[in-house]
């Protein structure tokens, strides 16, 4: 008991969303039996209050006529003894039949309006933990057991209790009807029928909207999770970070492998000059303005200095344009105008550079 309350002390964080869904694919699922009760009360009640008087009323009729007038019964075997006890009791059955299929009816509903049902095979599953009398001594003896026997307790004393109180005044006429005609007799089990539901529905109603709420609180506080236990939970959804680092400095390196395999085809380079490099292509006839396949900062732009140099590539010195174009462009993309005029000129030098070798 000692261990089950400094566990859930230790569960002071809310509950996770994967937290919910496991509890709801596990049917661990909050439910009220009461509400069930409440509703199958409240079908009773409306069969009493639309159908049993006009339902009993016929089955009276029939009884009437069977004793009013015996001479149209014909009894000359116990065949035609068994057929009016059977046709007796396909009367009585359309009396009660209906009470089972509102109760049952309103029942169902309730439970479904509470939660959709859905098989869960370990809920039907044998626990042979259930036969532990350890186990079932804390189910009877702690909060959830006396939570049960004090609403029992409130059904029995309670709602006898005030049904008493509301029919003491009736007592005496209840018993002169006893000896009054058999219409108004039914008239006055109808009406004190009625008292007494009505009388249960509003205690099943309180009863039912507190164990509602507790079925609930009682519910979210079992999915509370530990401190530990959130940090695991975070721990399995995004992985493990020295994990998740690797695959970053993976994912980084084959980046950077790729990248440096398109210096060889960049125009020129411009650097700053051992801090930045930007790689640049321009083909005249292939793109509408220069394109950035590379850049890099320090040992990354020490790399693209040495392959641009390797492949006679033309490396410019411009600090600020290298900083410049390092900070806003990505690689891959097409440098903004902003930079057209400063690497229209670099890119012209090289041209008259080309030319003059040409020439030469």
């Amino acid at each position: 008991m000692a261990d089950d309350s400094a566990d859930k002390e230790s569960k002071t964080e809310a509950p996770t969303q994967k937290r919910f869904d496991e509890a709801a694919e596990k049917g661990n699922v909050p439910f009220s039996r009461e509400v069930t009760v409440f509703a199958s009360t409240l079908g009773i009640y409306v069969y009493v209050v639309f159908y049993l008087p006009s339902g009993v009323a016929r089955f009276w009729e029939r009884l009437r006529d069977l004793f009013d007038k015996p001479d149209q019964w014909h009894f000359e075997n116990g065949t035609d003894v068994v057929s009016l006890f059977i046709r007796l009791g396909w009367d009585a059955s359309a009396i009660v039949f209906p009470a089972f299929i509102l109760m049952a009816g309103f029942g169902i509903a309730s439970s479904i309006l509470q939660n959709l049902p859905s098989p869960v095979l370990e809920r039907i599953s044998p626990k042979f933990s259930r036969l532990n009398p350890i186990s079932g001594f804390k189910r009877i003896f702690g909060l959830p057991g006396l939570v049960e026997f004090g609403k029992s307790l409130f059904k029995v004393l309670i709602v006898g209790l005030i049904v008493v109180l509301a029919l003491k005044s009736e007592f005496f006429s209840s018993l002169d009807a006893m000896f009054a005609d058999p219409n108004f007799l039914l008239a006055r089990l109808v009406s004190d029928a009625k008292t007494i539901l009505i009388i249960i529905l509003i205690c099943s109603a309180i009863i039912g909207i507190a164990d509602y709420l507790w079925t609930h609180h009682r519910w979210y506080s079992d999915l509370k999770m530990t401190k530990e236990e959130v940090k695991e939970e975070r721990k399995q959804m995004d992985g493990d970070p020295i994990v998740r680092q690797r695959q970053r400095s993976f994912a980084r390196d084959l980046a950077r492998k790729r990248m440096m395999a398109q210096v060889p085809r960049a125009t020129l380079v411009i650097a700053n000059p051992t801090h930045f490099a930007v790689a640049l292509r321009y083909v005249r006839d292939e793109d509408p303005a220069p394109v950035v396949v590379a850049k890099g900062q320090d040992l990354i732009a020490l790399k693209i200095r040495e392959i641009a140099e390797q492949n006679n590539i033309p490396v410019f010195e411009d600090p600020p344009l290298a900083r410049s174009m390092f900070a806003q462009v990505s690689v891959d993309s097409v440098i903004p105008p902003v930079f057209y005029k400063a690497v229209a000129e670099l890119i012209q030098r090289i041209y008259a550079s080309q030319n003059r070798r040409a020439n030469q």
